[in-house]
Order: C-alpha cells, then structure tokens, then sequence
C-alpha cells in the first residue's frame, strides 16, 4: 500500500475533471467493489462534508483479490466442470453413466449440504421466494463501480429492463421484481478527517437514486462498506432510508477491516455470524417498528473467510437472508466459487452477480440466465455489475 499515494498524485487531470463533475455535492468515484480475481480501478474520492480525499487502491485491491481465488478452486480447476458422474463402468451388467454437472449445480451435493434450507415461512409482503430479484449495483459518483453509474440514467434504467426481460424469459414461473443497488458507504484507501477508511454518500446522492428506483418500478438495496467503522454504529445512519418498505440492506466482508487494521484494498475482510446476527435483528426491529414487509438482506462473499461461523447465523420471519456468490471470472471459477463458499454452506436463499466488463475479458462469455437455472439451488438474486 505505500505506492498508493503516488498512483493517486499522478492522476490530477482525473481528480480535476471529477472535482467539475460532481460540483457541490460531492466529487469523486470509490474504488471498484470486487474479489476472487477482480481487477481493481481509480478509486478518487472527495467527501462532500470536508474535502477528505482517497488514494487508489487500484494496485493493491487487483493483487489481493487475483490471489483470492481459493486454493480449492485452482486445486479442482480440472474437474470443475464434472464435478460429479464417472461411469459405473463394468461390463454387461454396468448401469448406465450417471449425468455430469458442472460445479455448482449437481442436485445430491446441494440435497446433502442441506439444501432447501428450512427457514420460517415467509410471512405476507415478503419478496422471496416468490419473485426473484434483478439488480443493477453501483454508484452514480462513478462510472467504473458498475451498471448503475456507467451508464446515463435513462440508459441504465433501460438497460436493466433487458435483463429483466431475458430472466422473465428464461424462467416464466417467477416474476421477476428490477432493483437498483446502491453502494451508499464508500471504502477508502484513506483514513479521512474521522480515521475510518469509509466514505457516506451524502443524502442527496440516497435519495437521487432511490427516486430512480420509483421511476422504474423498483426496489433499493443500501450497501454498506465499513472500512474501520463498526457495523454497529454505521448501519443505524441509513435507518432513515431503510423504514421505507421498498428499501433493502446489503454488506459487504470485503471491506470490514476492522480485525486485522489493515488498509482496504491490501487485505481480504470477514464478518462473523455475530455481526450478520446483529444486522438481521436491526431490520427485525425496523420492520416491526414501522409496520413493513419483510427486508431482504444481502450478504456479499467469495471467500471462506469472508463469513465465519455460518451455522450460528439466525433466521428471522421479518429478514430475508440471501448469500451472495460475488466473484468474477471464467464461468467454471464463478460455479466452483459458487459449490464452495454458496452451495456447501446453507443459510437460506442465494444470489449470484455478473461482471459486464471483468467476466468476459479474458475473453471468456457472460454467464446467461440459463446458465443460471442450472445451478443447484437456483439463485434467486441476481446482481449486474
């Protein structure tokens, strides 16, 4: 990390251009939000409130995430894509072979993992698993973070129509419910005034998109990036957007580094089911509070380590839990990825991103819906980066 500040003093133009872009409310992009082999991007950052600016992490965050691939994923690279099925073989008497199946979507691994999870029944409002949920993620401060602030907002939202379509498409049994998700607090490669390595968007940023949400007949995912501030005092900031019945919670272990102290974007974070517990309860309390429907809750993961202690995280009625397999790659490391930190692991529902830009360029293709449906259990979030 001790290059970082000279990659970020060598970029004025950029830091200029974004200072006039973003005028007086906030100026600046925040580092891209990937793992397993994500490749990292300019992350430039002034908060609105003081000035406070962020070195890049470009350099730091790709070495970290490329070596986070996951030893069992590079050991099981050759047999990725038939995980299981080799011939009984034997002669006259030998049964037919059974089926193979790529990684990930074998229905005995899933079944003997314990897949369906038997969770509490989901109570009237809820979205899963009734719907499943089409997103775009990002932030409209940057335009290299992802789909919902690459594109000018009428494009995005127009965009994320198509996939709509396409999912509706690949699988007419369940009506598919567009999201818009928000990276509403910022990683940082720097401390800023408060020494957390996070930034907040400022209100008018939450509400900007959340009335683009509105407009396209969609819900909003706040996703929170904690740096060095503890869940606990940063997630009660948005309870003002998140008493809203069509807005959900998203977080993401990458970026709490609060155990290991280290700077995000050199290190790989986790939460513990005691930190995914705490969360839950807080949108237990919120939807009893302000009489709403269940939440969704999004947890982000492409790594063991990345949540610990997984069969200590509580199920509520009021909480809809969905692990989401957050990698980019070739289409056999996302389904490997997803058997080995999604699939082995249970909690209740599951989720799936697509990286428009990093999936396909190695020049691998961009996994489709019915690539998807393959996968055992199906995941009923998909996310688009």
């Amino acid at each position: 990390m001790k290059h970082l500040q000279s990659h970020h003093s060598s970029r004025p133009l950029l830091v200029a251009s974004l200072v006039l872009f973003l005028a007086a409310v906030a100026s600046g992009c925040a580092q891209e939000n990937q793992q397993s082999a994500r490749a990292g991007e300019d992350a430039v950052v002034k908060n609105a409130s003081g000035g406070e600016k962020a070195s890049t992490l470009e350099a730091a965050t790709q070495a970290v995430r490329s070596s986070a691939v996951g030893t069992s994923a590079k050991q099981e690279a050759a047999q990725a894509e038939t995980t299981t099925g080799a011939s009984t073989g034997g002669g006259a008497a030998a049964t037919a072979p059974k089926r193979k199946y790529n990684a990930g979507e074998d229905p005995e691994y899933a079944e003997k993992s314990g897949w369906p999870v038997k969770g509490p029944e989901p109570l009237p409002g809820s979205i899963l698993p009734k719907k499943r949920i089409v997103a775009y993620y990002g932030n409209p401060l940057s335009k290299r973070m992802g789909a919902l602030g690459e594109y000018p907002k009428d494009e995005m939202l127009r965009r994320l129509k198509g996939e709509v379509v396409k999912w509706e498409k690949a699988d007419p049994s369940l009506p598919v419910q567009p999201a818009l998700h928000l990276i509403a607090a910022v990683a940082q490669g720097a401390p800023g005034k408060a020494g957390k390595y996070r930034m907040v968007m400022p209100d008018k940023i939450v509400n900007e998109v959340y009335g683009w949400a509105k407009e396209a007949n969609a819900i909003m995912f706040i996703d929170i990036q904690t740096g060095h501030e503890n869940l606990r005092t940063l997630l009660p900031r948005f309870e003002w957007i998140l008493k809203n019945p069509d807005v959900h919670l998203a977080i993401d272990p990458e970026f709490n580094l609060i155990k290991s102290g280290k700077i995000p974007g050199s290190k790989i974070g986790t939460y513990d089911a005691a930190d995914i517990n705490f969360a839950s309860e807080y949108l237990q309390k919120l939807v009893k509070q302000y009489k709403l429907p269940p939440k969704v809750f999004i947890v982000h993961r492409f790594t063991r380590n990345m949540v610990t202690n997984s069969k200590l995280i509580q199920l509520r009625p009021e909480v809809q839990l969905v692990m989401h397999m957050d990698g980019w790659g070739a289409p056999w490391l996302k389904r490997d990825s997803y058997r080995d930190y999604i699939v082995s692991e249970p909690v209740q529902y599951t989720g799936f991103k697509l990286f428009y830009h990093n999936d396909t360029k190695k020049g691998d293709p961009l996994m489709t819906p019915q690539d998807l449906l393959r996968l055992n259990p199906k995941p009923i979030y998909i996310q688009y980066q």
